[in-house]
């Protein structure tokens, strides 16, 4: 019987193969458990459509992430901060601070947790904040800390 795996089974294939394999393995373990569905052209049919439906939503997904790079890249950043006596800013600037300022003055909406500081920002100055847009694209953002008057 031939069969569409569906889940990567080991010592057999990974998601995707058609294999040859005995009824009984084929109808009671792989295809009982979910591991597999019975390889008609229909099923087969079925197969590639969500193959490339996945493929069409991860090229737009990717799309999506350049064009965030893109405007991240040439875009900088105001942040004003409370400044202390000493110079240093009161507290630090968070991740969150900076998503939000991207929202306000670029209208990037990306998630805080997208936003990776290397150190704490505790001055006044321009910096850099590594920011992950998923797909393995990353965008450094500049960000100009100043002092709120």
């Amino acid at each position: 019987m031939k069969v569409l795996l569906i889940k990567d089974v080991k010592s057999l294939g990974v998601a995707g193969d058609v294999k040859e394999v005995k009824d009984g393995y084929g109808k009671n373990f792989l295809i009982g458990k979910g591991y597999a569905k019975h390889a008609t052209p229909e099923v087969l049919q079925e197969w590639e459509e969500k193959q490339q439906n996945l493929k069409d939503i991860l090229a737009a997904e990717i799309q999506e992430a350049q064009e965030i790079k893109e405007k991240i890249d040439s875009s900088k950043f105001t942040v004003k901060h409370k400044v202390g006596a000493n110079g240093h800013l009161i507290g630090s600037v968070t991740n969150k601070e900076i998503q939000q300022v991207m929202y306000a003055q670029a209208q990037i909406a990306i998630d805080k947790k997208q936003i990776t500081l290397k150190e704490k920002i505790k001055t006044v100055g321009i910096f850099e904040v590594d920011c992950k847009l998923g797909n393995g694209i990353h965008a450094l953002a500049k960000i100009d800390v100043i002092a709120e008057v």
